[in-house]
């Protein structure tokens, strides 16, 4: 399963909210947002690949470890057969089952190789 961006659920939403008012420094229930003089943008965060306040994404979200998985990519991988990027979300080393067909030839090829020269000695 690849990670696309998406709209957030209600309940990221919620938790957004809920770590602002309660562990953000820069924000006052009064004033809003302290460097902005303005209401936290935060609140108005509607898909996983927003932009974030700075001092949320760094010192805010560490503290919820399931909503930062929510705006960190996945990571890239690079497959060991053609050199492509791809996103990581298992332990694969391949890009496609096509790049891992080929792969599983060469090395079946390499193994009876080995075993046919070590049948002749």
């Amino acid at each position: 399963m690849t990670k696309t961006y998406r709209e957030l659920t209600g309940k990221e939403k919620r938790q957004i909210k809920k770590l602002v008012v309660s562990k953000c420094a820069n924000y006052d229930k009064e004033y809003g947002c302290l460097p902005l003089d303005c209401e936290c943008y935060m609140f108005g965060v509607c898909y996983s690949c927003s932009g974030l306040c700075s001092y949320f994404r760094k010192a805010v979200l560490p503290e919820d470890k399931e909503l930062q998985a929510v705006f960190e990519p996945m990571p890239l991988a690079v497959c060991k057969e053609c050199g492509k990027h791809f996103q990581k979300n298992s332990k694969r080393a391949y890009c496609s089952n096509k790049c891992a067909a080929e792969a599983r030839r060469k090395q079946t090829a390499a193994r009876v190789r080995k075993h046919r020269e070590k049948k002749r000695q």
